[in-house]
């Protein structure tokens, strides 16, 4: 049986769960012939097609980005797709393997940041993730991003703030980083309800 046959279009099933499936079975056999099988769709004339190989690569990608790493450059590419589907999908793919492909995605930080704005919801979380993981660790990287990290944050919606934050967390570090963040954080509360009041301070045990 061709690997095609098993996403949720050609099985008729309209939710992720064939797509996870077979990418649980691509990943945990290493199976880079499947895997290039179903990236050769990723230009399929039938948008479900694609998204739905697009989505057993980035589950693939969750626990085995190593097996996804060559497609990088298609992913990029992919970010400039007119179907929202694919560019939000594609971001999640360059989230899990950024940490493998920091040096070759920050020479593309410019157009990553360009889409993370531009975005939907997803592709801005995302966005945010994937460039939270090639700044994270470099010096040089974080005088670029941190600023941009930072007004995520600053102008994210009540709703979001909590996950935001805990995902930039992970590239604030430094006593400076700390304090500024901390005081970013002090002015947003305001805004927040009782219950995301509770659920910040949750997250900020662990670090202040």
């Amino acid at each position: 049986m061709s690997y095609i046959n098993k996403i949720a279009y050609y099985r008729n099933i309209r939710n992720e769960e064939p797509n996870k499936e077979l990418a649980e079975e691509l990943a945990s056999s290493s199976d880079t012939i499947g895997i290039d099988e179903i990236a050769s769709f990723l230009n399929d004339k039938n948008s479900s097609v694609a998204s739905d190989c697009l989505a057993v690569l980035y589950h693939v990608g969750y626990v085995r980005p190593d097996l996804i790493e060559k497609f990088t450059e298609t992913f990029l590419n992919m970010l400039d797709s007119k179907k929202n589907r694919m560019v939000w999908g594609s971001m999640i793919a360059l989230s899990t393997i950024a940490p493998l492909k920091k040096d070759f995605l920050f020479g593309f930080y410019d157009k990553i940041l360009k889409v993370t704005k531009e975005g939907s919801l997803i592709t801005e979380v995302w966005g945010i993730k994937t460039i939270v993981k090639i700044i994270s660790g470099n010096d040089e990287y974080k005088k670029v991003g941190m600023a941009d990290i930072f007004r995520f944050v600053e102008d994210c919606r009540p709703i979001d703030f909590c996950k935001r934050v805990e995902t930039v967390l992970e590239v604030v570090n430094t006593p400076k980083e700390l304090e500024d963040f901390k005081t970013l954080i002090e002015e947003k509360k305001q805004e927040l309800s009782e219950s995301q009041l509770k659920k910040l301070n949750t997250i900020l045990k662990k670090v202040f």
